[in-house]
């Protein structure tokens, strides 16, 4: 027997609770992991809020990440005591989840966690920093170097936000941080931004082509905010998407790539393939600093992350929230 939080959808809507499972409860796929540590990301807050149709079928264990070690497996990939991480492939969304003490899942979507990286370390990082490191070395593949000027990342306070920062500083770049949390500067300058702006200044409707600024662009909140970064790149920069905490909507002209050579890259961290996905938690072994990750968390029990959902979508949440399912 083991604990899960599990989403039911009723006469009066969507609940979720924590409830006792058998593992025979669980799907019928390749890998049992004893799962160790989840997080709650952006999309998570959404599934737990019933706010938007995350979850595809019912019932259904939240969580599109997890980190932990092989129980048991039919995949010779595979064995016993291998520590792994999963981050997104529809998990927590048309699959069971990894908010509950063990999941089953397909052994295509595991990961061998680095051996620099702890299983709670890999879920301080979880989706959102994963999804930072994706979008790092976009700008790095590029070949974005630090003298080509400023970072921008907007968003910055936020899960994406962080890593990137840190990971950023960490390959040298000079980073200017977007946000609506004054209050959180010196966060953002501990973590390795030169210089925070508020968020205003890109959220407010600008000119289609603007004085050049950034030499790239990570994104996590899409909208106006998403137009003028790449109204404001410099000429064969780029920009890296990853989020629409703004506005899914890109009231944006072409100017910027025609008349620029800006480029655009899209960033999805759900269906990634292999390659990009162990590229990134290697830079994320290898770049990111276990003291700045530290201060990013907050951590918290299963029961907890019921109620955590609704800060997560109000944006009262700094860094990244670490659920211990074993608590």
């Amino acid at each position: 027997m083991f604990n899960a939080l599990i989403a039911r959808q009723t006469e009066a809507g969507q609940s979720v609770a924590l409830e006792t499972l058998e593992l025979n409860d669980l799907p019928d796929n390749d890998v049992l992991v004893r799962v160790d540590y989840s997080t709650i990301n952006y999309k998570d807050g959404l599934a737990l809020t019933g706010t938007a149709p995350i979850i595809r079928s019912y019932p259904l264990v939240p969580g599109i990440d997890l980190a932990g070690v092989v129980e048991s497996s039919r995949d010779q990939r595979w064995q016993v005591g291998d520590r792994v991480v999963v981050n997104g492939w529809g998990m927590g969304e048309g699959h069971w989840g990894g908010l509950a003490q063990y999941a089953q899942v397909k052994g295509d979507w595991l990961i061998k966690l680095p051996d620099a990286l702890s299983t709670r370390e890999a879920m301080c990082i979880g989706t959102a920093g994963y999804t930072a490191a994706l979008c790092v070395d976009a700008l790095i593949n590029h070949g974005t170097k630090p003298t080509d000027g400023d970072i921008l990342v907007t968003g910055a306070s936020g899960g994406v936000g962080s890593v990137a920062i840190a990971l950023l500083a960490a390959q040298g770049f000079r980073v200017v941080a977007s946000t609506g949390k004054g209050h959180e500067a010196a966060y953002l300058e501990a973590l390795g931004a030169s210089e925070c702006i508020d968020r205003d200044t890109m959220s407010t409707a600008g000119k289609p082509l603007q004085k050049e600024r950034w030499a790239g662009v990570i994104d996590a909140v899409g909208g106006q905010t998403l137009a003028n970064a790449c109204a404001q790149v410099c000429y064969g920069g780029a920009v890296a998407a990853c989020g629409l905490a703004e506005s899914p909507a890109l009231p944006a002209t072409v100017m910027p790539f025609i008349l620029r050579g800006v480029t655009l890259y899209g960033i999805d961290s759900v269906m990634a393939p292999l390659a990009a996905r162990e590229q990134a938690w290697q830079r994320l072994a290898t770049d990111l600093d276990k003291n700045r990750l530290e201060s990013m968390i907050n951590e918290m029990s299963l029961a907890e992350a019921i109620n955590s959902g609704a800060d997560v979508l109000a944006g009262k949440i700094r860094g990244r929230l670490l659920v211990n399912v074993n608590r």
